[in-house]
């Protein structure tokens, strides 16, 4: 008798689950396109406005924004891409790791797109902090005319406050942005409803036919109008990188039940109220309020764009470490700012740069009208790279027939290219700083890739095979090394030869401990690796024992907590009498080496910066000794 209660009991909590996630995913994945409507609608005006302009032409753009956010986001992102996931993860590394594993002959081809779609995202989480608290300090022009000389300082002193922050973790403050998001939303579909009622007219909009029409009335200006029409769709892609974090299902609802409709509501208010006060061109998002709710709106709006700076960063954070993981980066100091919660880490290397970045934004271009111009490209550079990889995924993965693939995707690739094409019109008002931006992260990323594929393979040759040289030093001599008590670990990258470390120690020290571990750490193409499938060991001799330890790209390598686990299912030895040998090489330029000069220089460079490895993986500081040598590369 008492299921039906139990059934309805756990269906509420599955719904409320549900809700929670539904409101979590409206301030971390929305909040960047959350705070498009403050200036794409003005800067799309721009280029028709210098001879006023028509009803017709309201109405084509008003159309054009619509239908981009329903092709582009509703479309490609919400109901296509988030299927397409790595185990549950998103984004452009994840999407290339993914495909990495099944890349037959063009695996360069999907390596470098990964980079440049990864190297532009990082671009774009410059210049969204710097553009979105921007537009949102310089309402108070409005409130205050005085003010204007003071939106800049606020604007460098809110930036600096939110980086300095970060430390703490999100896990804290991620609770207040859901509802204060929502409440944004809502804000913003009100006052779009208040204002539709000044010109009917503007519901033509949902004709696509107008859209069209505007594109072909308006020829070249129509192109450049594009590029502002575009900014209605930035922060398409942290949709899918933050996939992990919220599921599907939870980002889904939220775009179909207030998302969507609140940003349809506030274009069409938009443009009404342009339709009735022409006048109102110059800031038509602020002017829709009355002036009694101007401040409070310019707080909002503020804090809205506060918390779609801080989705940014945070995707940052979270693409970088899948860059390290991969091995497209160096290692770096990684701090999980959440016990729970393992996708909640801080880089302060990472923070410190984007902090520069973005304050040398600020100061460059000192106003959003500015920015708007150098933000276009890397957003839809980055789509354009999601498109080409969606390609692939959905041939290799989904088994669909390449002509299918084309003809659903194609389309879609060319309406981005049209939009790319749009946005490299402003190169020269400040569209050259992500450009410049994503082929500086390009090279970076592919610099240490192709360095340690080089490095790997010179040491390689003077490196000893493990197989012949456990029975040579086991063997019983007068030169073999003298057996000493305990548990000697050591890391190498590679399992089938000797590590540097062990034949240093033989060499100098003389000694071979009583029980040798010679331990691998592999990051695997998938986002998480079970405590199952962690461990591999092999017992080689009495002596020697390889240990292969797994974790996903999403995971902490913390190799103290792995060998305590180990040590629960019977493999016997004590942490305070074993010690680790890192093996730790000093880098020499040489020309030969197979990369240019400069890149030989870049890689050292980053090599010196990388975290130390007994910090990197956790090891127990007072147990680790480095021994070192020179490697040319």
């Amino acid at each position: 008798m008492g299921h039906p209660a139990e059934h309805h009991d756990a269906e509420k909590t599955k719904v409320q689950g549900l809700f929670a996630l539904a409101l979590g995913s409206v301030g971390v994945v929305y909040g960047d396109i959350g705070t498009s409507p403050l200036y794409a609608f003005r800067e799309a005006l721009k280029p028709i406005a210098h001879d006023g302009v028509t009803e017709l032409e309201i109405i084509g753009l008003i159309s054009l924004m619509i239908w981009t956010l329903t092709i582009i986001v509703t479309f490609k992102y919400v109901l296509f891409l988030l299927r397409a996931d790595n185990d549950g993860e998103g984004g452009t590394l994840s999407l290339l790791a993914l495909l990495t594993k099944s890349a037959n002959g063009h695996r360069a081809v999907l390596m470098l797109l990964g980079l440049i779609g990864a190297a532009l995202f990082l671009g774009d989480a410059m210049i969204t902090p710097a553009l979105s608290v921007l537009s949102a300090v310089e309402g108070l022009k409005l409130v205050a005319p005085s003010m204007s000389s003071a939106v800049v300082p606020i604007s460098v002193g809110i930036l600096i406050g939110l980086f300095a922050i970060q430390s703490k973790g999100t896990g804290l403050v991620s609770r207040f942005f859901g509802p204060i998001t929502a409440v944004w939303f809502i804000v913003m579909g009100a006052g779009g409803v208040a204002h539709i009622s000044d010109d009917y007219s503007i519901l033509a909009s949902f004709n696509p036919v107008y859209a069209v029409e505007f594109m072909l009335n308006e020829s070249f200006v129509g192109i450049v109008v594009l590029g502002a029409v575009f900014l209605t769709v930035t922060g398409a892609e942290a949709l899918y990188a933050d996939l992990g974090h919220f599921g599907r299902r939870p980002i889904q609802w939220a775009w179909f039940t207030l998302v969507f409709p609140a940003l349809t509501l506030n274009y069409l208010g938009q443009g009404a109220l342009v339709l009735k006060h022409p006048e109102a061109m110059s800031d038509p998002f602020y002017l829709m309020f009355p002036q009694w709710a101007l401040l409070p709106v310019v707080i909002l709006a503020t804090a809205a764009t506060i918390i779609a700076s801080q989705a940014v960063i945070t995707g940052a954070f979270s693409l970088v470490r899948q860059g390290i993981h991969l091995g497209y980066l160096p290692r770096m100091q990684i701090q999980f700012t959440s016990e729970t919660n393992t996708g909640q880490i801080f880089l302060p290397s990472v923070n410190t740069l984007l902090l520069v970045g973005v304050i040398a934004l600020v100061l460059g271009f000192e106003s959003s009208e500015s920015l708007a111009t150098a933000y276009g490209i890397s957003v839809t550079g980055a789509m354009v790279v999601t498109t080409l990889m969606a390609f692939e995924f959905v041939r290799v993965k989904w088994k669909w027939p390449q002509t299918f693939a084309i003809c659903i995707l194609a389309p879609l690739l060319a309406l981005e290219l049209v939009f790319l094409g749009a946005n490299l019109l402003k190169v020269h008002d400040g569209g050259w700083v992500p450009v410049m931006m994503a082929i500086i992260f390009t090279i970076v990323m592919w610099t240490w890739k192709r360095g340690t594929a080089i490095l790997f393979e010179k040491t390689r040759r003077i490196d000893v095979p493990l197989e012949t040289f456990i029975p040579m030093v086991e063997k019983k001599s007068d030169h073999a090394p003298v057996s000493v008590p305990g548990v000697a670990i050591f890391l190498t990258s590679d399992p089938e030869t000797a590590p540097a470390a062990l034949l240093h120690n033989i060499k100098h020290n003389h000694v071979l401990h009583e029980k040798n571990v010679v331990l691998t750490i592999i990051t695997v193409n998938k986002p998480r690796v079970s405590l199952e499938e962690r461990f591999k060991i092999e017992k080689v001799s009495e002596r020697f024992t390889l240990i292969e330890l797994r974790f996903g790209f999403m995971q902490s390598h913390n190799v103290s907590q792995a060998l305590a686990y180990l040590r629960k299912t019977g493999f016997k030895f004590d942490i305070m009498s074993t010690s680790f040998y890192l093996g730790r090489r000093k880098l020499v330029p040489d020309a030969e080496s197979g990369m240019p000069m400069w890149q030989d220089r870049l890689f050292i460079a980053m090599a010196n910066t990388a975290t130390d490895p007994s910090d990197y993986f956790h090891l127990p500081a007072n147990r680790v000794v480095e021994l070192g040598s020179h490697v040319i590369i």
